[in-house]
């Protein structure tokens, strides 16, 4: 899929190109295309046998929405940015506002319905962890690319005022030295001001 970013995150995605215009795109150039499979050193049978699996039904477009789009706007490839956008953006919409799932153990529900329970359900079974990456890529004051990776996020409420108050009170024990009576006072500013 040449939207995917390598240098962002794991450069893994999932594709579900029953739903996914730009997925069933991809799929179809590298089913139509023996020269964009040589040139990724994919295998016919890694490709060629496979054909979208109907996971959810979303009235007008049916079971298969993506394909129904890539039809309906007369798609050719995965380089036709625009339409392509068009038809993710009506099947993104619908799908999850009035789409309902044909398979799994929410059948039936809507998918704004069932997403959340399928979420629970993966990290209840542990077969899902939480995962969260950057927007973009992440440049260091030093110029340098960085990889960031979180399996573990929290965060401080800096405006907390228990928070401030327990900062302030280690700011004048005995256990803290500023050094100097200015640099006491900024660190009394900031405090403030975060």
């Amino acid at each position: 899929m040449m939207t995917i970013s390598m240098t962002k995150g794991t450069g893994i995605v999932t594709s579900v190109p029953s739903d996914s215009p730009d997925d069933y795109a991809a799929l179809m150039d590298l089913k139509n295309k023996e020269a964009l499979r040589q040139k990724y050193g994919i295998k016919d049978e890694h490709v060629l046998p496979f054909n979208p699996v109907p996971i959810i039904n979303i009235p007008e477009f049916g079971d298969l929405s993506a394909v129904h789009m890539y039809d309906t706007l007369k798609i050719k490839s995965q380089n036709e940015k625009d339409k392509l956008k068009e038809a993710k953006d009506k099947v993104y919409l619908k799908g999850f506002y009035e789409g309902k799932m044909l398979v799994g153990i929410c059948k039936g529900e809507l998918v704004e319905k069932a997403k959340p329970k399928v979420k629970q359900h993966l990290l209840d079974e542990k077969l899902a962890v939480p995962y969260y990456e950057p927007e973009g890529e992440v440049i260091s004051r030093t110029g340098d690319t960085c990889i960031v990776a979180s399996c573990y996020q929290w965060f401080m409420n800096y405006g907390e005022e228990s928070w401030k108050e327990f900062v302030r009170e280690h700011l004048l024990s005995d256990q803290f030295n500023a050094y100097t009576d200015k640099t006491q006072r900024e660190f009394d500013l900031i405090i403030d001001w975060l």
